[in-house]
This record gives structure tokens, sequence and C-alpha cells, in this order.
């Protein structure tokens, strides 16, 4: 994903192969979100009229840059974890041995499959966190952007969810599904604050 234009990207994405998909989109919905929290930050930061922010900045921006590379790779991550899953599923079952050993592999594939979407989400959740921490001291003239890097990171967070569901409910280990499953729901809670953020800006906005 590093090395390939947009538009090339988007072609793989609507093409008739399975992968990249939804989860990858939701991937690259974060690394927006986290970009754009970056660039509010780089068109803060420097600024005398906004100096008492700077060091919040600072340290906000050297989060999003992490995030943003976090997201990618989980962007690629998820391609990958979805092929383990097809590549399982085609595995030989003519013996009771391979019935055995194919199973074990798709259960494996699936886990990993939604532990990919639910890193997707915890990164989304915390780049809405950083939004909001750049909302106050943020250059008025990028405010919107604040908000888009939440709603970008919104979106991302209920993609990461669906994925990690559509995983959740072919594994057999209910403890798997109990861990994955409460992971999930607190990156969840992240969504009440990029409403916020974005109900905020809109606010400010229009005053």
């Amino acid at each position: 994903m590093r090395k390939t234009t947009i538009e090339e990207w988007l072609t793989d994405l609507a093409s008739e192969q399975p992968a990249p998909g939804g989860g990858a989109a939701a991937g690259v919905n974060a690394a927006m979100g986290a970009a754009l929290v970056s660039m509010v930050c780089n068109l803060t930061i420097g600024k005398p009229k906004f100096a008492e922010h700077e060091a919040v900045m600072r340290e906000v921006l050297a989060e999003a840059e992490r995030l943003r590379l976090e997201a990618l790779q989980l962007a690629e991550d998820d391609a990958e974890a979805f092929s383990g899953v097809v590549a399982a599923y085609r595995l030989p079952k003519s013996s009771d041995e391979e019935k055995a050993a194919r199973t074990a592999a798709i259960q494996s594939g699936l886990i990993e499959a939604a532990a990919v979407p639910l890193a997707v989400a915890r990164v989304a959740a915390e780049v809405i966190k950083l939004s909001g921490r750049v909302l106050e001291g943020s250059n008025p003239n990028v405010l919107s952007d604040v908000a888009v890097a939440a709603s970008a990171a919104k979106s991302a967070l209920e993609s990461a969810a669906l994925n990690v569901d559509i995983n959740l409910v072919s594994i057999k280990d209910a403890g798997e599904r109990e861990r994955l499953a409460g992971a999930l729901n607190e990156a969840l809670q992240a969504k009440v604050q990029a409403e916020a953020i974005m109900h905020a800006v809109a606010k400010r906005i229009r005053a």
C-alpha cells in the first residue's frame, strides 16, 4: 500500500478479488483520520498565536504519525488474514485427519481475521481521542479538519467492528469470542467522543 497509487488501490478494491475489501478500507480510513490530525498539528505548531498549545500539538503529532503507519500496516495485514481464511477452507478433507487439520486451520484463520480489524478499531479509537485533544488549541483555519479526522476515524471504527463481528459468528471457541467481543466493545465507546467532536466543530463553525 505504500508503493501503489490511490487509483490503483481503488481499482483493486473494486475488482472481483475478495481482498482488499472492507477491512482494508477501514484501515485506510483510520490512516486518513490520523493524517488529518497530523495536518492540524503541523498547521498549528510554530505559530506564536497558539504557543500555549505547542507542547500538546507536538505530542499529538508524534502519536498521530505512529498511528497512521500502524493503520496502513493493518490494512495490508487484513488482506493477508482474509486470504489465509480462504486458503484454510480450500484444504483437503478426504480423511478424518485432513478434516481435523482443516477445521483447526479455519478456526485459527478466523481468529486472526478478527484480530486484525479489532486492532484497526483500537487505532481508530485512539485517533478519535487525539482529535479531541487538538480540538480546543488548533488553528481555527483547520477546525473543520479536526471534525473530518474524527469522522474518518469513526467510520473506520464502525467498519472494523463489522469485520470483527462477521468472523466472530464462525469462531467456535467461546472464550475467544468473549475476549474479542469485549475488546471491540471497549473500542466502540470512542464513537460517542467522535460524535461530540463533530457536533462541537459544527457549532463553532456556525456560531
